[in-house]
């Protein structure tokens, strides 16, 4: 059967690193404060030039490279995002056009948090039905730009970035030893929309609007969500936890995300973290993460990997697959 294999990865953030003791200067916090509930330590914020678009060219040539491929190579982009450059067109359409590639097609998803999950699936399925080859799946976001820099309880959460893969169709023998995505769970209950939006829009406000959230809220349901998909995903591969080799969720909270492994019974040995380094970064953070841990090293070919998320509205969702 065809599988869906990571041939190469790539990231991209910006230039300028915001760290707790520089919130400390425009809002009424504190690093022990950020640190102890979060975890977050730093994130990076997009300056002037710096766009979702440009970040994601970044990321989308990374893993070109990595991949030893060219733009030429590519049949299709899907990029997740909620913070496009432009009402429409889409980021993915823009990103085509900076790499110069005027073949294929290119689309946008929009899952918030959980948008490289939703956007790694449809690349899969795509590559499954033989209607594409390779597929650049990119998540690239500049949360910066939608979130109120007085209400302390969201701007010290979120940051900018964007990450990338490649994903190749490959002859597998169809057993959870073949490399490439191996199964995927998908949720969304739009019944929590009110718990994490924005509160502006094209239809509603004709305004881009403000992120907000009710963090209790979003706590008390994202471990229960996180690992009922998760569990689902290794169920449809014939596989458990104490098969995985490295979990890789989406950075939103250390505490989530060590909450979510206790339940799961997974060593926090086994989990990326980046959250430290890059806060929240939406769609981003899972390629960021990824990137992060096969550049230096720790997910090595032949390594089962999970990728989970959750995100407004809500949507959450898990990939399980081989390196």
């Amino acid at each position: 059967m065809i599988r869906s294999v990571v041939r190469g990865f790539g990231s991209c953030l910006p230039k300028r690193i915001v760290t707790n003791k520089d919130l400390e200067e425009q809002v009424a916090t504190s690093d022990e404060w950020i640190v102890q509930r979060t975890g977050i330590r730093q994130r990076y914020i997009a300056g002037e030039g710096e766009t979702t678009a440009s970040l994601g060219e970044g990321a989308a040539r990374e893993a070109l490279a990595s991949a030893g491929l060219s733009v030429d190579d590519i049949d299709m982009i899907i990029v997740a995002t909620s913070t496009p450059d432009n009402t429409f067109p889409a980021v993915a359409v823009n990103i085509q056009n900076r790499l110069g590639m005027h073949h294929g097609f290119a689309f946008d998803v929009q899952a918030v948090c959980s948008g490289f999950v939703f956007a790694m699936t449809t690349a899969d399925n795509y590559i499954r039905s033989s209607m594409v080859r390779r597929v650049l799946v990119i998540g690239a976001e500049t949360f910066s730009r939608i979130l109120d820099w007085n209400d302390r309880t969201t701007c010290v959460l979120f940051g900018d970035g964007a990450g990338a893969v490649v994903l190749e169709a490959m002859e597998g023998d169809g057993t959870a030893a073949d490399r490439g995505i191996l199964s995927a769970s998908l949720r969304s209950d739009g019944a929590h929309q009110d718990k994490l939006y924005v509160d502006g829009g094209p239809s509603t406000t004709g305004t881009i609007g403000h992120l907000r959230m009710q963090g209790r809220e979003v706590f008390k349901h994202a471990v229960g969500m996180i690992t009922d998909v998760i569990i689902d995903a290794f169920d449809r591969a014939g596989l458990t936890a104490a098969d995985l080799d490295w979990l890789v969720p989406h950075q939103a909270n250390r505490r989530i995300i060590e909450g979510s492994a206790k339940k799961l019974d997974i060593p926090m040995e086994k989990v990326v973290i980046t959250v430290d380094l890059h806060g929240n970064t939406s769609a981003a953070s899972i390629p960021l993460a990824l990137a992060s841990a096969a550049a230096d090293g720790r997910i090595k070919q032949g390594d089962l990997v999970m990728l989970e998320a959750m995100g407004g509205g809500f949507t959450w969702g898990a990939v399980l697959l081989r390196w």
